[in-house]
């Protein structure tokens, strides 16, 4: 009976370190490095590059899975603010490893006034530090990136409440504007 106790302890052991190295946190990329390329398919079909929006800022955010509650409260924040971030020549893009077909119907149901990216592969997510992968099962951690009119991080944020993340992300851009790089903590600790 000992035996099987052991053993059955040995089991759970081994499985919860395999899980939390699965979750572990990836590389990251630093602040003032330039932000990976990507080409990925939108709601609509059309292919958007980190190239479109040079000139201009871009608020990058990876999120797990359309029309499941917490993302829908990080996308509608972001619909319901998006003409304040407009203010900041911001541009917004959501990525996950959904289908375009998925963010269509996501879109369409919230009216969600910007691009949702499909990173089915995850390969976008893998090179902005943002994948989770389970083995059989990949999504996109909730991370948000600001990146700079010429194609580096600004900012990152890797622990994000969806219910004040659009403020605090439009906080971020007022302070990187006014301040340039001193500028990318926020008052009171960092955004990591």
């Amino acid at each position: 009976m000992l035996k099987i106790l052991i053993g059955g302890l040995a089991v759970l052991l081994l499985a919860a370190s395999a899980a939390l190295w699965m979750l572990r946190p990836g590389t990251q990329r630093p602040e003032g490095s330039v932000a990976p390329d990507f080409a990925l398919q939108d709601q609509g079909g059309r292919i958007h590059r980190l190239s479109d929006y040079a000139g201009r800022w871009l608020v990058l955010y990876f999120y797990p899975r359309d029309d499941t509650p917490i993302c829908t409260r990080e996308a509608c924040r972001f619909r319901d603010d998006i003409g304040t971030l407009g203010k900041f020549n911001a541009a917004v893009v959501g990525v996950s490893v959904d289908s375009a077909r998925s963010h269509a119907a996501f879109s369409r149901k919230y009216g969600l006034p910007f691009p949702l990216l499909s990173d089915p592969g995850g390969r976008t997510a893998a090179a902005y530090d943002s994948l989770l992968n389970l083995g059989f099962v990949r999504v996109a951690r909730r991370h948000t990136f600001i990146i700079s009119p010429d194609g580096r991080i600004a900012a990152r944020f890797d622990q994000v409440d969806p219910a004040h993340h659009a403020e605090e992300v439009g906080d971020a851009l007022g302070r990187l504007q006014r301040g340039g790089a001193q500028a990318l903590a926020p008052p009171g600790g960092d955004n990591n």
